[in-house]
């Protein structure tokens, strides 16, 4: 496992975060994960039906799991969202790709109120992080994305932060790999602050669900292009109304 680093950052102890951890079969990564969560905050395992234990493992080192029976990332995140009781909720993927240490920056950003939701841009650390496929579906979908929205984002990765009850109220309905794309485009539909950090991206302990070949990350693409749609829709109504 690659060495760890600390944050010097800090969140006031008044503020609550809980960290919600979509986990299909992470039973290897789950210990560095779940050891990496900042004191005080309460990490969230949504098993979304493991077979290699992970659930009891992340139950033994402390975390809450939560169970959801509908598969998808979107099902997954969302269960995470509606389970959540803190002030800020955060997202992270639970394959050891990402770590949650590094939240800390984007949580204190929240809470001091200079943005609404902070997302984190991926920065591979080795060639073997980031297949290309998967970077040409993200880089077609960014754009869409500006061209749609407005924002000059470079990603749209799964570490992020925002403060529930606003992410409740962004009504999100897809429950597929579209999840993180409809909440960004929502945000920037109500008028939310958005920012995004570099973040360092490692290669995933085991074996991608989504993304790992060309065929998932056909399947993300076509799920996140519908969802733009669908929005786009949404808004040309709005206009007509």
């Amino acid at each position: 496992m690659r060495a760890v680093t600390t944050s010097s950052d800090s969140v006031p102890d008044s503020v609550s975060v809980d960290v919600v951890l979509p986990c299909l079969d992470e039973a290897e990564a789950l210990p560095w994960v779940l050891e990496r969560i900042p004191p005080g905050w309460r990490a969230l395992v949504v098993d979304n039906g493991s077979t290699d234990g992970s659930a009891r493992i992340a139950r033994a080192l402390g975390a809450r799991v939560v169970h959801e029976e509908r598969r998808g990332f979107g099902a997954a995140c969302h269960a995470g969202l509606t389970a959540a009781t803190a002030d800020i909720v955060c997202f992270c993927d639970c394959d050891a790709s990402l770590d949650p240490a590094d939240l800390v920056p984007f949580v204190r950003e929240v809470v001091a109120g200079e943005a609404d939701l902070v997302l984190g841009r991926r920065r591979p650390q080795s060639l073997g992080a980031w297949p290309l496929h998967a970077r040409a579906g993200n880089l077609a979908l960014t754009r869409l994305l500006r061209r749609r929205t407005g924002l000059r984002l470079h990603d749209l990765g799964p570490l992020r932060a925002a403060r529930r009850e606003a992410l409740l109220a962004l009504g999100l309905t897809d429950r597929r790999s579209g999840y993180p794309l409809e909440m960004v485009v929502h945000a920037a539909d109500t008028g939310w602050r958005i920012t995004e950090h570099d973040v360092p991206y490692h290669p995933r302990t085991g074996a991608s669900k989504v993304t790992g070949t060309w065929r998932g990350t056909w399947q993300a693409v076509r799920d996140m292009s519908r969802v733009l749609a669908e929005a786009g829709t949404a808004t040309e109504k709005g206009v007509r109304a």
